[in-house]
Formats: structure tokens, sequence, C-alpha cells
């Protein structure tokens, strides 16, 4: 991949569980990065389907995708988000993500097909 790639956490899961579009994120992989909000979402869900907890980290360890901190620019671009056209009703997570993906002008990767409306000046490409 040429552009720097940022994951949504419905990237990650459709890699870890082999859906549709997973080839697609595997090929982003190593040099693709996760806002550590995702990641925490992706844990979740993954221990609630049933995962023991380090079983369900080490799961997404072993993908080796890069973890960023969200920071006080990521917040700020994901606060304000909420009021952005079309992308009104983004949880946290997605806003998140979205911020990331805007921090690095960089293309972002989800399952979510909603995100191809948006205006952000970024990327969006919809997998599976």
């Amino acid at each position: 991949m040429d552009k720097a790639s940022v994951l949504d956490g419905s990237a990650l899961m459709a890699l870890l569980r082999g859906e549709t579009g997973a080839d697609t994120v595997a090929a982003c992989l190593p040099s693709a990065v996760i806002s550590a909000v995702n990641q925490a979402e992706v844990q979740a869900k993954l221990v609630s389907a049933g995962m023991e907890e380090q079983a369900a980290w080490w799961h997404i360890a072993e993908v080796q995708c890069e973890s960023v901190p969200f920071d006080e620019e990521q917040a700020r671009i994901a606060g304000g988000l909420v009021t952005a056209p079309k992308a009104s009703g983004l949880s946290l997570g997605e806003r998140a993500c979205l911020a990331l993906a805007m921090q690095r002008k960089a293309r972002v990767y989800t399952t979510d097909r909603t995100w191809k409306n948006l205006d952000l000046g970024i990327d969006v490409e919809v997998i599976g």
C-alpha cells in the first residue's frame, strides 16, 4: 500500500474473523495503524463473544498493527466531528478512527458503508 492506512475496529474484526475484506486489510499490514480506542473496541467485542481476556489481547497483538494513543489533537478533531455534515450520529470510536486518519492524512479502512458519504478530506475504503 502506498498511502498511510488506518484501520477501523470493524476492519480489524474482519481480519481476525477471516471475513470478506480480510485480504484487503492484510495487504495494509504491517504499516497500518489503529487508534487505541478502536483497539479497545475490538478487545471488548472478542471478550464479549466469550474469548478469555488475555487470549483476545494476544489475538489482536498477533496482527502486528501499531496501536496509536488517542492524543489531544485527535480528541479535538473527534469532538468537532459531531457537527460535521453527514457525520452526526457517529460513535466516539468511529470519530476516534476518523480523527486519526485525518491527522495522518491517511486512507481509512472500515466495513461501514455510510462512511463513503462522509466528506472529511480523507480516502475511505469500505471492505466487505
